[in-house]
């Protein structure tokens, strides 16, 4: 599970200022020390206690490159300037995350110390919440299920432009998870039903309703990935905060459709039901068991490999 907030822990700061630059600056045996890894016109400062994980520190990095490289392959660039990534040790082997946003961007990532290198790279968490910085704070918890839908949505599309998903893995888990984000009998909508489904992979059916919608009505020119790039493009990021009504305006205005605006009216306050076996049929994708295969004679299969290819 994820969050994103625009507070910055106190704790965190002190650690981190009195934290020693070991990696391409300086070296140093301060208890905190941070790496810091460049990104062409960005930095990201890694911070974590040296023997906390059963892990070398090579692997850390990679693992925390690995997902930057995925979200700059979706977004086109890296959505920040500069940001802090801290790994808190815990009992285990579970990862789980927490962004904040404001005028110091960081991750707080919890990482279990019986957490394995292989674990690392199946892990999806670090991706999720780096894709949160793309995205600007439109306020908790009536919205949460945008923020946290996108980061749903996107995540393994943005490791498959990287060749860490296959197209299979990543349309096989949608098949399996989007129904929980199907509303229930009492549902009022996206805004007024904050359950974890609903919040989670509500957010993420509304994503993905987008991304076929806007490619329908542009000739499958653009998509949601557009719309996104353009947000961030106009400096919708982590570190401001936005109406989300003026996320969304700007998002439209990327695609020349008001695909964004329109599906919020339908979905902010009312149950909207889908029904995904057809759209899967639709889009061409058949599943058995665990095994998926693709069918690209399908009425909405071009959209569907647009959307698996991206840009």
């Amino acid at each position: 599970m994820s969050e994103k907030k625009v507070l910055f822990p106190i704790i965190f700061l002190v650690i981190i200022i009195s934290a020693t630059k070991t990696m391409g600056i300086s070296s140093n045996s301060s208890r905190f020390p941070t790496h810091r890894l460049y990104i062409k016109a960005a930095s990201i400062e890694v911070a974590f206690e040296p023997q906390s994980l059963n892990l070398k520190d090579e692997a850390v990095l990679e693992w925390v490159s690995r997902a930057e490289r995925a979200v700059e392959a979706y977004y086109g660039r890296f959505p920040l300037n500069r940001l802090l990534v801290v790994l808190r040790p815990t009992d285990g082997r579970d990862i789980e995350g927490t962004t904040f946003g404001g005028e110091n961007p960081s991750i707080i990532i919890s990482v279990g110390r019986e957490t394995t290198e292989e674990d690392l790279n199946d892990d999806w968490v670090m991706t999720h919440e780096m894709i949160h910085c793309a995205f600007p704070s439109v306020g908790r918890p009536a919205h949460a299920w945008i923020e946290e839908g996108i980061a749903t949505y996107v995540e393994p599309l943005a490791r498959l432009r990287t060749g860490d998903l296959s197209p299979e893995k990543v349309w096989g888990d949608l098949i399996h998870c989007l129904p929980q984000g199907l509303p229930g009998p009492e549902d009022q909508g996206l805004d007024n039903t904050q359950t974890w489904g609903r919040t989670y992979w509500g957010g993420a059916l509304f994503c993905l309703l987008a991304d076929i919608e806007i490619r329908q009505r542009t000739g499958n020119r653009k998509g949601l990935e557009d719309a996104l790039r353009g947000i961030l493009q106009n400096d919708g990021n982590v570190t401001f905060n936005w109406e989300l009504s003026h996320a969304l305006d700007e998002g439209d205005r990327a695609t020349g459709v008001p695909v964004l605006k329109e599906l919020y009216q339908a979905m902010r306050a009312t149950p909207v039901y889908v029904d995904l076996p057809t759209l899967w049929h639709k889009l061409g994708i058949e599943i058995d068991g665990d095994t998926v295969t693709f069918n690209d004679n399908a009425p909405l299969a071009p959209i569907r490999r647009a959307i698996t290819e991206g840009r």
